[in-house]
This record gives C-alpha cells, sequence and structure tokens, in this order.
C-alpha cells in the first residue's frame, strides 16, 4: 500500500472533536431549525389558535409516548456501536468492527418489528396511561409505529460511520431525513385542512406519519454512501492485526451490556417529558377545576412550543456529544490519561463557548421568536424565556452523560440521572402548587442542574480533571454573553414599545436584526479577546480580517 493509500486510509477514521462536531452541529442545526420553522405554515393551515394548540399539544403527547419507543426500540446500539468500533479500531482490529455492525444490524431489525408491533396494538393502554384516557392519540401512536420499524436500522448504520469518525454521512442523511419529513407533513397538512377542510387530528397523524417516510429516505441515502465506502472498509478489514478472536455471543452480549446505559441515558430528557405528560393534567386539577382543552392549551405551551424552539439549541449539545464519545473510547483503549483530560477539558469549553450565548440570545429575542413561529402569548414568551436557560442545563446533561458513557462510567451516569430524576419528582408537585404552569419547568432545571454539578465531580475524581482553566473562560464566555443581551434586550423593549405585536413577516425582520447584532456583538468579543483562538485551537485571522477587528 502506498503513502497516498495510508492517507486515504487515516483520513476516513481520524476525525477531530471541533471537526466532527462541526458536521453533527450542521446537520442537527438545520434538522431542528427546518423542524421549528414547519410550525409557521402548520399551525396557520389548523386554522384557529385553539385548533392549532390542540393539534400541538395531540402531536407533542404522540411524539412523547413515540421517542421513548424509538430509544428503546433502538436499545442504545446505536451509541454502543459507534463507540466499540471506535475502541476496536484503535487497537487496529476493523474486521471485529464490521462484525458488530452486522450483528447489530440483526438485532436492530428485531427490536423494530416487536416494538412497532407493541405500538400498533396496544394504543389504547398507551393513550390510558400516557394521555390521560385521550383516546384521539391513538391514531397518532399508530402512525408513528411505523417509524419505529425501520429507524432502528437508520440509527445503527450512523452510529457505524461515526465510529470511523466519519459525520458528514450522518449529518448530510439527518438533514435530507428532515426535508423529506417536512415536505410530507406540510402537503399533507395543507391538503386535509385547506383542500378537504377536514379534521386536525387526521392531519396530525399524516404529520406524524411523515417520520417514516423521512426515516426511508435518509435510509437510502446511507446506503448510497455505505456502498461508496466499501472498497476502504473491506481494506482496511483485510489489514487488521486480528489478533483477537470474538464470536458472535460474546459480540452480542458487548453490544447489550455497552447498549443498556445508552437507552437510560438517551431516555434522560424524553422521561422528564414524559413524566410532565403523565402528572400534569391530575396535579393541576387538584388547585382549580381546568378543563382538558384549557390543561391541553397550557401544556401545548411548554410541552411542545418552547421544547421545539429550544431544542434547536439544545442539539448543539447532542452533536458534539456524538463527536465526543468516539474520540474518548479511543484515548481510553490506549490507556491515554493525559489524552482523556485534554478532551474532556476541550469538550467542555466548546459547549459553554457555544452553548451559553445560543441561550442567552434566546432569551433576548424570545419576544419577536415566539410571534414569528406562534402568536403572541405573554405566558409562552416569559415560558421561552426560562426554557431558553434551562437549555443550558439539558445540553450539559447531555454532554457530562455522553463523556461518562465515552470512557465506561456506565454505572456513574446512570446513578446521577436517577438522582436528578428523583429531585424532579419529589419538586413536581410543590413547584405546579408555587407556580402553576411554570412548576415542571422549574422542577426540570433543578433535576438537571443536580445531575450536571453530580457528573462534573465525578470527572474530577476519577480522571484528575483541571477546571481552572474551563471556569475561566466559561467566565469570559458569560461575561460577552450578558453584554449581547444587554444590547439585545434594551433594543427589543424599544422596538416593542413602539411597534408592539406585529405580524410573522414584520416579527421575522426584527428576530434577524435582533440575532443579528447579538451575533455580531458576542462574535467581536471573542475574536477580539482571542478566546474564539483558544477554545476553537485554531486561528481566527480570517474572521477577525472579514469584520475588521485589529
Amino acid at each position: 500500500m502506498n503513502n497516498n493509500e495510508d492517507k486515504n486510509l487515516m483520513d476516513f477514521e481520524e476525525g477531530s472533536l471541533v471537526k466532527g462536531s462541526a458536521w453533527m452541529t450542521a446537520g442537527s442545526i438545520f434538522s431542528r431549525i427546518l423542524g421549528a420553522l414547519y410550525i409557521i405554515p402548520w399551525n396557520a393551515w389548523m386554522g384557529t389558535a385553539a385548533v392549532a394548540l390542540a393539534a400541538n399539544a395531540l402531536y407533542a403527547k404522540g411524539y412523547n409516548i413515540y421517542s421513548e419507543f424509538l430509544i428503546i426500540s433502538t436499545a442504545g446500539i446505536p451509541g454502543a456501536i459507534s463507540k466499540q468500533i471506535s475502541h476496536y479500531n484503535a487497537l487496529n482490529e476493523y474486521g471485529i468492527g464490521n462484525k458488530l455492525y452486522k450483528q447489530g444490524l440483526k438485532i436492530m431489525v428485531g427490536l423494530g418489528l416487536f416494538f412497532a408491533f407493541i405500538m400498533f396494538f396496544g394504543t389504547k393502554y398507551l393513550a390510558i396511561i400516557f394521555a390521560d384516557g385521550d383516546m384521539t392519540i391513538v391514531p397518532v401512536i399508530k402512525s408513528l409505529s411505523f417509524a419505529v420499524l425501520i429507524i432502528p436500522v437508520l440509527s445503527i448504520t450512523r452510529g457505524y460511520f461515526q465510529g470511523y469518525g466519519q459525520m458528514a454521512p450522518s449529518a448530510i442523511s439527518q438533514i435530507i431525513e428532515q426535508v423529506a419529513r417536512v415536505f410530507y407533513m406540510l402537503l399533507a397538512t395543507y391538503i386535509i385542512m385547506q383542500v378537504q377542510n377536514g379534521n386536525y387530528v387526521d392531519a396530525v397523524t399524516q404529520s406524524t406519519f411523515a417520520a417514516f417516510v423521512g426515516a426511508a429516505v435518509a435510509i437510502a441515502l446511507l446506503g448510497y454512501y455505505l456502498l461508496r465506502q466499501l472498497p476502504r472498509l473491506r481494506h482496511l478489514s483485510r489489514n487488521s492485526n486480528n489478533a483477537i478472536e470474538v464470536d458472535n455471543k460474546r459480540l452480542i452480549l458487548e453490544i447489550f451490556s455497552q447498549a443498556i446505559p445508552f437507552i437510560v441515558m438517551g431516555s434522560g430528557i424524553i422521561i422528564y417529558q414524559m413524566f410532565d405528560q403523565a402528572t400534569f393534567n391530575f396535579m393541576m386539577r387538584s388547585f382549580a377545576n381546568y378543563s382538558r382543552a384549557t390543561l391541553d392549551q397550557m401544556y401545548a405551551l411548554f410541552g411542545f412550543n418552547t421544547n421545539k424552539l429550544i431544542m434547536i439549541i439544545v442539539s448543539l449539545a447532542v452533536a458534539v456529544a456524538n463527536a465526543a464519545i468516539p474520540l474518548l473510547s479511543k484515548a481510553h483503549a490506549k490507556n491515554d490519561f493525559d489524552g482523556i483530560r485534554n478532551q474532556i477539558t476541550k469538550i467542555l469549553q466548546l459547549f459553554f463557548f457555544v452553548m451559553i450565548p445560543a441561550s442567552v440570545g434566546m432569551y433576548g429575542v424570545s419576544r419577536y421568536l415566539w410571534i414569528t413561529f406562534y402568536r403572541y402569548n405573554a405566558v409562552g414568551i416569559d415560558m421561552l424565556r426560562f426554557s431558553a436557560i434551562l437549555s443550558v442545563f439539558l445540553g450539559l446533561f447531555t454532554i457530562l452523560g455522553a463523556v461518562l458513557q465515552g470512557l465506561y462510567k456506565n454505572k456513574q451516569a446512570i446513578y446521577q440521572l436517577l438522582i436528578g430524576l428523583a429531585v424532579k419528582v419529589i419538586l413536581q408537585y410543590p413547584m405546579i402548587a408555587l407556580f402553576r404552569e411554570f412548576g415542571p419547568l422549574i422542577a426540570t432545571f433543578l433535576g438537571m442542574a443536580t445531575s450536571a454539578f453530580l457528573m462534573i465531580r465525578v470527572l474530577v475524581k476519577e480522571f484528575n480533571v483541571n477546571l481552572n482553566e474551563t471556569m475561566n473562560r466559561a467566565g469570559y464566555v458569560i461575561m460577552y454573553s450578558l453584554v449581547m443581551l444587554a444590547v439585545v434586550v434594551l433594543m427589543d423593549f424599544v422596538i416593542f414599545k413602539f411597534v408592539g405585536d406585529t405580524s410573522k413577516i414584520v416579527a421575522l425582520l426584527i428576530l434577524m436584526v435582533e440575532a443579528g447584532v447579538g451575533g455580531y456583538i458576542y462574535a467581536f468579543l471573542a475574536l477580539k479577546s482571542r478566546l474564539a483562538d483558544k477554545v476553537l485551537d485554531s486561528s481566527m485571522d480570517r474572521f477577525r480580517r472579514i469584520l475588521r477587528i485589529k
């Protein structure tokens, strides 16, 4: 094999945290933004505000149940496959990685069939348990069962590419999946609600069935990428050390031993949301005689409307986490503890550098962001502001859980999750008693903050991670973000005083101006102080020249 071939193979395998995060962030952010933008025409086509909120609540309830089934049906195997393939590749045992993928694929097909069957035929029981007996959710859950049938195959194939440090196929397939999904759901909603003057339940049912359509298109795309990479993959496999013998039974046990923690940790945020969904109505009814319609509208505000928007920035953390696990697993396989400490430091600094200004920025532009996507609602805007700050802790929980899993500290990760969840469960009722519809958000904040604190303590204790530099740089990030916030909030106050509630088009223009000014201020301060160079380990001179910063 010549030097060029060597280089090509190394390029195929190796990926840096920043480069991998960039690909995953691009895919995830685009998908999340598109997954939020569709709400504008979708809500408009639904009709009145009350119908739109009812549709949002129905969609959210169905999707929360689906998300949990999806996590269980994939059994955490995609993350485990990514982690273990990276581990064996670091030992030049590419053949074992391929066997892992093949065995995992068989398991995924079986699990998809099993859980799709349960969802399709057990819808009435799921509605009783998780939707307060609301039977309008039955067709929605049935439509989502088709996605559960095939998404496990999609997920494990993405995990296979990520195990090789190849984030582009995952990111691109994520974008194409979302484009196909949104196209189908908007087309179906328009036909049902505008052409046929149909029922919103039918429109929501077709909108959720779009998850199957998007997944099918993404699987076809990943199959194409796999065929293109096949010669390289075979070459790597043929040139493995072949010093480790692993039979199929052991591979399956290894997959599940690593997969179970991924199920639990991947379910973290969804478990919180499912708990809200299962308890919100009866807890609220203990304080006043609310109707189901009123409770659905309250739930839709935080369970769907705000959640759709904050998950755009939480996806930043998910992207970094997906890029981090293979790198940490590789360093762990080589017993490179200095490398582990450096990776943890880079991950945390990159997270704070991106996540804090994103959440603070969303807080600042929340008024016209809400008007752009929905209709003016003072309570909803306040919920979005609180949720924007909450998103930092949702993201931190995601990142720290991924780090602990990448370092085989699965028990500690699960234990800290359970402690945080216990805090959430204990405080849910008192928080609702004090703050009504804001109570679930506050209880989530306290639970997630508890888990994040305990996870950081584990990393410091187990790997001797020094947080001084990270906290110092995070302090600058917070300071620059607050300067940005002060300017944006002042702008927003003045604009709202003169413009007030307005059309979606005008709101979008105002939003773009506020976000642009805020983004420029943060970028200017981060580039001027050279903080961006330090966090990203790269010269930012080109950007300074573009922005004319000395």
